[in-house]
């Protein structure tokens, strides 16, 4: 079965840049944690599993000059109508691909780890898989093919509201790592500080 990661990396980051009136949307994305943007942080563990291709779908940012060359961008210019845009994006790129199941991840969740999304992704059972940590759903998340096309198409929710409705789609797996969300500048200077100096 052919496996895609995507990362989605198009929000704006309103939380983090509220009160900074200078701060553009996105600059989240790109702030340095020991020489590194953050959302190569989140992009390096979906790399290192070695899933058939890894995505980015970007939006707010303009990322193309912090990725590798072996990760497929894809631009969403409909950012602003919420994350269900950006994961459909993904998901219809991987749909052309031939793609059977994506992992979804989030481009200011720099925590994950390798081993998460290679568990999810070769957890037995979907055709939602959400990671676990200490017994609580986070990312990365897979969604098989079969249910695609029962997602939101806009708005800030997915597969979440996919198993509000039918919750006996979702099946989890056990992770280690570090699920936290990057949504303020306090939370980055909480996580900077156990991987050196923000910039």
């Amino acid at each position: 079965m052919s496996v895609a990661a995507v990362i989605l990396a198009a929000g704006g980051g309103s939380r983090f840049n509220r009160g900074d009136l200078a701060a553009r949307p996105g600059e989240k994305l790109l702030r340095v944690v020991e020489g590194r943007a953050l959302v190569t942080w989140a992009l390096a563990p979906a790399i290192d599993a070695r899933l058939d291709e890894v995505v980015v779908v970007a939006g707010a940012a303009d990322l193309k000059a912090i990725l590798p060359e072996s990760v497929t961008l894809l631009q969403n210019d409909e950012w602003t109508r919420g994350q269900a845009t950006s994961l459909r994006m993904g998901l219809a790129w991987c749909a052309s691909r031939g793609h059977q199941s994506a992992v979804i991840g989030l481009g200011d969740m720099p925590g994950l780890s390798a081993e998460a999304w290679r568990a999810v992704a070769d957890a037995p059972l979907g055709p939602i898989v959400f990671a676990t940590y200490r017994g609580k759903r986070a990312h990365p998340v897979r969604l098989d093919a079969e249910i695609w096309s029962l997602l939101p198409s806009d708005g800030d929710e997915g597969a979440r509201a996919l198993v509000r409705r039918r919750p006996e789609l979702a099946r989890e797996v056990a992770c280690l790592g570090e699920p936290t969300d990057i949504d303020t500048p306090q939370d980055l200077q909480r996580w900077s500080g156990d991987h050196g100096t923000e910039q």
